[in-house]
Parts: structure tokens; C-alpha cells; sequence
């Protein structure tokens, strides 16, 4: 059983900040983990959450982290409390990349550590591959320069496909379900990630914090082409750490050990009983991170 956070209250203040994309402005939600007072002199975690998930899923990591670190978790457009843009088109990997860079100017800082999980770390992975990147430090949690098609398949066939639920409780079993690769995930783990990933509609039913335009942008990128990133992967200069479940249907145990023969000094952790994916909610897999992030 994985030790539960005792969380104090209080313990992160929310935020947003105005992302621009074709379509005009929109509000980008964020949560800020750690003592105000001691952000200039602490380095920033920067945790970026996978396709159709939100930032509390770094609750826990914050939490344990917070003490050393600045934290900062936001939420992807389209998704947890940020907007809905108007359009499926906007939902693609330049406006993503925009928006964070424009939060991490916002924090005025020129360095952040990288948290990935799945599409946060595809994001990462491209924002470290650039001249002058600001990520000094790159943490992908079970994603890699290659995606099999079966596993981006298995995504399409249900995100932004769910209508509203009758309870909370619903939303839950439902996530279970499309989820069940994630570890580790304590009962109280599972109501957690339904309260923070679903809302109230004015008919007092349920939906998740999800815009289905998501999936409809989703389904149409991968019918145009594969996850095949590996000049991107090259270009890659900061120390980069990898995390992988070894159940995984995302990360390859060949497309991990490719990872360590090129581009940049890697390291890859393997968790036991995991899928897609490591959720860090737990203090061994926390304690990995936070050990790589005092030895590079």
C-alpha cells in the first residue's frame, strides 16, 4: 500500500495565465507547489501531465518534492481547468509547446526541470531538442521517440468518445477501466483521480473534464503519421532520465534500450507491476526522480 499524503492545507495556490494560439486567447490553469518566498532561490519542477489527464495527477510527487523544489503543474488546453478552444485544429503539439513556453517567461525563470508523463513528455522532448532550450534537466515517464500504432490505436478508441455519467462514483469505475495499466493505484488514488478529473452539469450529471474535440484531433494525427522522433531524440544535449513500467504498451523495451545507445546521457528505470503508466504516487518511484535530480 502506498504511504497516502497528508496533505497540508493550502499546500499549492492556482493560477492561470493567457496561451495565443490562431484562434485568440485562452486561459491556461496552473498549480504552484512550494514556499513563495523561496522561489528565486529554488529550482523549478516543471510537471506536464499525459493526453487526457490533468495536474493533479503530480499531487503526490508535488507534494514530496515541493520541500526542495519549486513545483509547477499545469493544465494542457483542453483539459482539468483550462479552456476549451473553439476548434479540434488547435489541439496539436505547436500550440502546446507555445503555451508552455509562454508559462515558464511567466514564472521568469531560464531554467526548469522537466516532468513528462506520456504526450508532457513528447512536449518536454521537443522543447529540450531546441537551441537555448530552458530545460536543463528532462524526466519522460513512459513515452519515447516511438509509439507502436496498436498503442496509439488503443487511445483513439475511447478519448473524447464519453457522454455524461450519473455519479462520481461512474466516473471512477469508467477510469478503472480505460486506466488499468496505471501503478501503482490505491482505492483512494482512483476516487482522488475521478474528483479532480470530472465536473457537475447543470443537469446534475457527470462529465470529465475533457474536451472531446481532444480525441477528434487526436484520431485525425495519428491517421497522417506514426510517433517517429528520433532526430528529435538526437538533438537533445541535457541529461535526460527515463521511466518505464515494465508492462508497458507505450514504451518498447527495444524503443528504451535504443534511448540509451543514442543522443543524449540517459538513464532508464524500469518499474516492476506497471503499465502506462508509472504514476508516481508512490515513494519508490519518487524517490528515483529525486535521487536523479541531485546526482546530474
Amino acid at each position: 500500500m502506498p504511504h497516502r499524503i497528508k496533505q497540508p492545507p493550502k499546500a499549492y495556490s492556482k493560477h492561470y495565465h493567457l496561451g495565443l494560439g490562431f484562434h485568440g486567447f485562452h486561459r491556461i490553469n496552473y498549480l504552484e507547489w512550494g514556499d513563495p518566498a523561496k522561489f528565486n532561490t529554488q529550482e523549478t519542477l516543471f510537471c506536464v501531465h499525459g493526453l487526457t489527464r490533468n495536474a493533479h495527477d503530480f499531487d503526490y510527487f508535488a507534494h514530496e518534492m515541493c520541500k526542495d523544489y519549486r513545483v509547477v503543474c499545469p493544465d494542457v488546453v483542453g483539459r482539468g481547468d483550462s479552456d476549451h478552444l473553439d476548434s479540434a485544429e488547435g489541439y496539436n503539439y505547436l500550440q502546446y509547446n507555445a503555451d508552455m513556453n509562454a508559462l515558464i517567461a511567466r514564472l521568469g525563470v531560464t531554467e526548469v526541470n522537466w516532468i513528462g508523463t506520456s504526450m508532457g513528455g513528447i512536449i518536454g522532448m521537443v522543447l529540450a531538442s531546441v537551441a537555448q532550450s530552458p530545460i536543463r534537466r528532462l524526466v519522460v515517464n513512459d513515452i519515447g521517440p516511438e509509439v507502436s500504432r496498436d498503442a496509439l490505436m488503443s487511445i483513439a478508441e475511447y478519448i473524447g468518445r464519453s457522454d455524461e455519467f450519473d455519479t462520481q462514483k461512474d466516473i471512477e469505475t469508467y477510469l478503472r477501466g480505460i486506466y488499468r495499466e496505471f501503478a501503482p493505484m490505491s482505492d483512494d488514488d482512483w476516487v482522488q483521480m475521478a474528483r479532480y478529473a470530472s465536473r457537475r452539469t447543470k443537469t446534475g450529471k457527470w462529465r470529465l473534464k475533457v474536451d472531446n474535440r481532444v480525441g477528434d484531433a487526436f484520431r485525425d494525427s495519428i491517421s497522417f503519421f506514426n510517433v517517429d522522433m528520433w532526430e528529435t531524440w538526437e538533438r537533445i544535449t541535457c541529461p535526460v532520465l527515463v521511466l518505464r513500467g515494465k508492462d508497458s504498451s507505450f514504451l518498447s523495451e527495444d524503443t528504451a534500450q535504443r534511448m540509451l545507445e543514442g543522443g543524449p546521457q540517459t538513464t532508464l528505470v524500469e518499474f516492476e507491476d506497471t503499465g502506462h503508466t508509472p504514476t508516481l504516487r508512490n515513494d519508490e518511484q519518487v524517490q528515483v526522480i529525486a535521487d536523479w535530480l541531485k546526482e546530474n
